[in-house]
C-alpha cells in the first residue's frame, strides 16, 4: 500500500511515499486510486534505486518460484521483478483493484503478463487466497499502513516457503529537492515540512483499525515472529541537478501535496515560499530553479523462514 517511510514522497507501493489528506483531518483514509498517477511517477523516477535492491535481493534469492508483492499499488516495482527475475511467477496483491487494473496493464506493455497475476483483498488477510507459499515476499512501504505490524509481519512469514525470504522496504531518509536556503524565505523549508509529515504519519498510525504502537526495530520484530538471518542495506537515489523533465515534475507534485495537506499548520512566511515554488510563472519555482535535485535512501531489511 503507496514514501523515506512517511515523508515528502509517497511511499506505498514502492516510493515512496506524502499523502493526499490534512494530517489534522479526522479522516486518515487515502484514496489510493486517485493517486495512481503520483504513485507510477514516483516509481518509475525511482526504478535505478529498486533495480538496485532487487539486484542486491536475487545474490541470495536465487531462481525464486513465486514472488508475491504485498501492498503492490500500479505493479512497477512488480513488474521489475518479473523483469529481473525472468523464471518466477510474481502475484501483485492489493486492496485496490483500480490499481491492480494498472499493474496487469503495465504487466501487458511489458511482455511478463503470462508470469503475472493479480489478488485484490485487505491484508494481511487477503494472503490466506494465496495458492502456494511464496520465495520471496516483498512489502514496499506497505506494513505502515496496517495497524498491527507485528501481527502482519506473522502473517506474511506463515505465507512463505521453507527458505524463502521476507522482505520489507521501511525507513530510509526524507528526500530532499533543493539546497537548504533556496534564497527565498526562511532557511531550512523542508526540514519544517518533515517535522509536519512525522505529526501526520503518527495521527495515521493512531487512526487505523487495530493500532498497536511498535518500537520499529524491524530485524527485531522479522526475529520475533520466528524468521532468521536479518539483514539490512539501504539504497539510494541522486539524481543531481539540473533536474530532468520528470524529477522536476516529481518534484512539482510533491510539494503540491505538501502544500495541500500542510496547509493549516505551515508557517503564513513558509506557506508564501510554497505557492512561490509552485507558481510556473515565478522565476524562483521548481518549474524554473535550475538547482532542483532529487537525494533519497530506502532501506530494506530481509529475513528467512527457516527450512
Amino acid at each position: 500500500m503507496a514514501h523515506d517511510h512517511h515523508h515528502a514522497d509517497t511511499h506505498k507501493h514502492g516510493d515512496d511515499h506524502n499523502h493526499n489528506h490534512n494530517h489534522n483531518h479526522p479522516d486518515t483514509d487515502i484514496d489510493w486510486a486517485e493517486m495512481a498517477g503520483h504513485l507510477e511517477s514516483q516509481a518509475e523516477l525511482f526504478a535505478p534505486l529498486y533495480e538496485s535492491a532487487l539486484s542486491w535481493l536475487g545474490k541470495e534469492v536465487t531462481e525464486p518460484g513465486l514472488i508475491v508483492d504485498v501492498g503492490s499499488g500500479p505493479g512497477v516495482v512488480s513488474c521489475l521483478f518479473a523483469e529481473v527475475f525472468p523464471g518466477a511467477r510474481v502475484l501483485a496483491v492489493d486492496g485496490s483493484e483500480p490499481l491492480l487494473d494498472r499493474a496487469l496493464a503495465r504487466a501487458e506493455r511489458l511482455g511478463v503478463a503470462d508470469r503475472f497475476g493479480v489478488l485484490a483483498g485487505e491484508l494481511p488477510n487477503a494472503l490466506d487466497e494465496l495458492d502456494y507459499p511464496a520465495d520471496l515476499l516483498w512489502a514496499g512501504h506497505s506494513l505502515h499502513h496496517l495497524g498491527d505490524q507485528r501481527a502482519a509481519l506473522t502473517a506474511f512469514a506463515e505465507r512463505l516457503a521453507p527458505g524463502g525470504t521476507l522482505a520489507i522496504l521501511e525507513g530510509g531518509l526524507p528526500s530532499r529537492f533543493l539546497p537548504r536556503d533556496i534564497g527565498i524565505g526562511r532557511p531550512g523549508l523542508q526540514a519544517r515540512l518533515d517535522a509536519l509529515q512525522e505529526e501526520w504519519f503518527a495521527q495515521m498510525r493512531a487512526e487505523l483499525p487495530g493500532s498497536v504502537a511498535e518500537t520499529e526495530d524491524w530485524p527485531t520484530l522479522l526475529s520475533s515472529v520466528g524468521l532468521k538471518y536479518a539483514r539490512t542495506r539501504s539504497f539510494l537515489i541522486d539524481l543531481p541537478a539540473p533536474a530532468s523533465d520528470r524529477a522536476r515534475a516529481y518534484a512539482v507534485e510533491v510539494f503540491a501535496r505538501f502544500r495541500d495537506t500542510l496547509t493549516d499548520d505551515l508557517h503564513a512566511e513558509d506557506r508564501a515560499t510554497l505557492d512561490r515554488l509552485l507558481d510556473p510563472a515565478d522565476p524562483a519555482s521548481l518549474h524554473r530553479r535550475p538547482d532542483l535535485f532529487v537525494l533519497g535512501a530506502r532501506t530494506v531489511h530481509t529475513a528467512v523462514r527457516p527450512a
